[in-house]
């Protein structure tokens, strides 16, 4: 339909005619504000933009923006040609709220403004193509407004292509961020391994700490249980016995991480490949905790396994006076997907200190929801005196739930231990700690040596 082929008013004719003039002016100062921020910038004008810290640049222009936020390769490379300044920043929102006055006397809270580069944000989201051009023009690789390098905003999101490029371009992999970490310390991902690994082939040092803690990057692949990172390291020459300002080696990092148990089996290998390359396990930190310590407390039985077979003392105390077998007591009820149960038995055949009965019920009261636990306890003495306090310390519903169990532990207040139970008390006591040791080597059917060494049967007898 066109003024051609209808009958329109005059009216509506001129309607028609003033809607395309606008449309045209529209589009017309757009193509104006494009070219004049092409040259603002280029000639490092401030007609776009003001005076930012560090003698940056700032330009608050939406275009610029929303070139490099999106990627815009071919924006890019109009905006940035060879003689844009190097030093130019912008404004992004921070995660943190800060309290802001743009008028006297009227305060807003607002996320907090952070300086960034162009170099910074493509970077961070891997837009390789707009970064190469960036860093042709001539950008400073290394201008860090915000406390923040782009190296270090393409390692810790993982931006492998970015890194690589950065580094080429002679980007410095020992600069430390405003908070005390280096590139390397912020590879704590499993994506980020190929940037951990650009880093180290370009000179960066492995055995760097951060400023606050005094991690190295092998004291944070620990924690993360990050098995190539820690491999990688440990092959160029990682301390695995150096400590943090909290005394704490990467061995007691992957032991006190708390994990879910699908990640379990993972934790465990860091710390074996750890201590297969020379980790101290009698190591302690600044409270007297050794790895045996926090891998009872994070309920990991394999690593509890791993670290009694290796001779650690099951007894020592900390500072608080908590043996391992405390701190493992102390985890059951927020545990019980973790099989605390295998752990308390861990400790028992490898000599640990056993419950004083009268605590019996403090302990029912806490880890009641784990029967297992409640039988491997009970199961070290040759006699007990069950009292109504125990009856008192278990919950109706958890009575409910594992009733046979505790209808069975309950008689033990009217009848005695079975003669059984009686030899398997006498066999652990002439062995004392060593029951893990030496009770597989006798001459005994499975089934005996496991009732030994406290296999669970869901019932006391």
């Amino acid at each position: 339909m066109s003024k051609h082929n209808f009958v329109f008013s005059s009216r509506s004719l001129r309607s028609l005619e003033l809607e395309r003039e606008a449309l045209e002016r529209h589009w017309l100062r757009r193509r104006c504000q494009a070219e004049r921020v092409a040259r603002a910038v280029s000639s490092g004008l401030r007609r776009t933009g003001r005076l930012g810290p560090e003698g940056g640049f700032l330009c608050e222009d939406p275009l610029v923006h929303n070139a490099l936020f999106t990627g815009d390769s071919q924006r890019v490379r109009q905006l940035f040609d060879s003689k844009w300044p190097r030093n130019l920043l912008l404004v992004a929102s921070g995660h943190e709220l800060e309290w802001n006055s743009e008028k006297p006397g009227i305060w807003s809270l607002c996320y907090k403004q952070e300086f960034i580069t162009p170099l910074q944000i493509t970077a961070s989201r891997g837009y390789d193509t707009c970064l190469q051009h960036l860093l042709t023009s001539g950008a400073d690789v290394d201008f860090a407004p915000g406390g923040k390098t782009a190296l270090h905003e393409a390692c810790e999101n993982s931006q492998t292509e970015c890194v690589r490029l950065l580094l080429t371009y002679g980007a410095n992999p020992n600069a430390f961020s405003e908070d005390g970490y280096t590139p390397l310390h912020l590879c704590s991902s499993p994506e980020s391994l190929r940037c951990a690994e650009f880093l180290l082939k370009f000179g960066c040092s492995v055995n760097s700490r951060t400023e606050d803690k005094d991690d190295t990057a092998l004291h944070i692949a620990a924690r993360f249980a990050l098995e190539d990172h820690v491999c990688l390291y440990i092959h160029h020459g990682a301390s695995v016995n150096r400590m943090n300002d909290s005394g704490q080696t990467p061995l007691h990092c992957v032991c006190a991480q708390s994990h879910s148990q699908q990640d379990a089996d993972r934790y465990f290998r860091v710390c074996q490949y750890l201590i297969e390359h020379g980790a101290n396990v009698e190591s302690l930190d600044e409270e007297k905790q050794s790895a045996l310590h926090m891998a009872c407390r994070t309920v990991n039985y394999r690593m509890v396994d791993l670290l009694l077979s290796k001779g650690i003392d099951v007894n020592r105390m900390d500072y608080g006076g908590n043996a391992p077998m405390h701190k493992a007591l102390q985890a059951v009820a927020y545990k019980l997907e973790h099989e605390p149960e295998r752990t308390v038995r861990s400790l028992l055949n490898y000599g640990s200190i056993r419950i004083w009965p009268g605590a019996i019920p403090k302990v029912l009261r806490f880890c009641s929801q784990s029967p297992r636990t409640i039988e491997v306890l009970v199961n070290v003495y040759d006699r007990l005196k069950v009292t109504d306090d125990w009856v008192e310390s278990v919950p109706m519903k958890v009575l409910q739930e594992h009733q046979d169990f505790y209808e069975s532990l309950f008689a033990l207040s009217q009848t005695p231990r079975s003669l059984q139970h009686l030899a398997r008390c006498a066999i652990r006591a002439h062995f004392e700690g060593h029951c893990q040791d030496l009770i597989p080597q006798l001459p005994l059917p499975t089934f005996l040596k496991d009732y030994l060494l406290l296999q669970f049967q869901g019932y006391v007898s």
